[in-house]
């Protein structure tokens, strides 16, 4: 196993910071910045399993239809293929996300 000494940006743009923290096998830890808050959820599918899990700010998660309000310390599970999204509620929100398997799309 080797450690991550330093996370990884791996997307920056004006909206969000993306930060590759740890990689191996069939996960993937993944830190998510948003800068600012929005009402755009960036509704999407993909085909791995997610679990998000709140760092810092809120959000109102909609996942497979039904929104839920989110702060600090919530959690919650995405099931593969199932449309879903969060708008950040604060700026500087924070999100840590566990997918198996691995995105390729991230690396």
């Amino acid at each position: 196993m080797t450690p991550y000494k330093t996370a990884r940006i791996q997307a920056d743009t004006p909206a969000m910071t993306r930060k590759m923290l740890a990689q191996g096998g069939d996960l993937m830890m993944v830190e998510v910045k948003f800068h600012h808050k929005s009402d755009d959820p960036g509704f999407h599918t993909h085909p791995h399993e997610q679990i998000a899990y709140v760092l810092r700010g809120s959000f109102e998660f909609i996942n497979n239809g039904e929104s839920t309000l989110m702060q600090a310390g919530d959690s919650v599970y995405v099931e593969p293929d199932v449309v879903h999204g969060c708008k950040p509620l604060e700026d500087d929100s924070v999100l840590l996300d566990i997918f198996t398997p691995q995105r390729e799309d991230f690396n």
